[in-house]
């Protein structure tokens, strides 16, 4: 059996980023070939990644890219199992790859946009962090003018298009929907099933109030009134000077907000709650 030396193992770990325990005892099992260590290392990664594939990936990254004119946007999110990892700067290399690759392939479909290179990437990834990495969704704009803003976190993207204005108010108006998270661009915009679940609930509690017909109408007219203003972006008070509602600052500067889409890391997938100290205690037990 070759002798291992600690250059090697310095060597596997600077090529592949893995740990030195890791590094060595694929050196071992292949005689102290580098490129058959690695080899094996590429296999194994991708076993291990079929195994963390089914673990639930809800922390992670969102990220952003915009054309050097500011008509196309790219907005995606990768997914990791722990914050800790979200942190870890290889996880910030893999999606700034992902981000590349949609941005230059136009391509939004993450099984597509995954075949290849990239997905050897990620096998490698979940290798290195341990935990299970995925891709979880890419959306594009493409208009007169895409803003971006990505909060200081990396949990909350988003990208908006106008037709009119510049790449300062569309980012500005980016930052405002980070912030408040509106549902539609405009009153219009809000399905008319979820109008009438608000009103039904409001409804029942103003019957409750023992007022007048008439009055609980007029209640109902009103808290409906309200419910739009606050989810439509447009009727929104800026969140950095609130004397002027979204619809105004995007008039006065000539502009139309046409789309928006606001990610955040996590939303919609549901979370398995671990209990750490049951877990430990049923280990001992066994």
């Amino acid at each position: 059996m070759a002798t291992i030396s600690a250059k090697l193992v310095k060597e596997l770990r600077d090529r592949t980023g893995l740990g030195m325990m890791e590094c060595k005892k694929a050196l071992k099992e292949t005689d102290g070939d580098i490129e058959k260590a690695i080899e094996e290392m590429r296999k194994k990664s991708g076993m291990k990644a079929a195994k963390k594939a089914g673990r639930i990936a809800a922390e992670g990254l969102v990220a952003t890219k915009i054309s050097d004119d500011g008509s196309f946007g790219v907005l995606v999110e990768v997914n990791s199992e722990t914050d800790f990892a979200a942190r870890d700067e290889n996880l910030g290399i893999f999606v700034d790859k992902v981000i590349a690759k949609s941005f230059e392939s136009k391509e939004t479909d993450v099984t597509k946009l995954m075949e290849g290179e990239l997905e050897v990437a990620r096998g490698e990834l979940v290798q290195k962090i341990g935990e299970n990495i995925s891709v979880r969704r890419i959306v594009q704009l493409n208009d007169k003018v895409v803003g971006q803003y990505v909060h200081g976190n990396k949990r909350i993207g988003v990208l908006v298009a106008l037709n009119g204005g510049d790449v300062e108010l569309a980012k500005d108006i980016a930052m405002h929907i980070a912030a408040v998270n509106p549902q539609y661009i405009q009153q219009s915009d809000v399905p008319e099933d979820v109008i009438q679940k608000e009103k039904d609930i409001f409804t029942a509690q103003a019957a409750e109030s023992g007022k007048p017909p008439a009055i609980i109408e007029k209640m109902i007219g009103g808290r409906i009134n309200k419910f739009l203003a606050e989810i439509s972006l447009l009727d929104q008070p800026f969140v950095k000077d609130p004397d002027v509602k979204i619809g105004a600052l995007a008039k006065n500067a000539g502009a139309e907000v046409v789309a928006m889409v606001r990610f955040e890391v996590g939303e919609g997938i549901d979370k398995e709650e671990v209990d750490f100290a049951a877990e430990v205690a049923a280990q001992l037990k066994a």
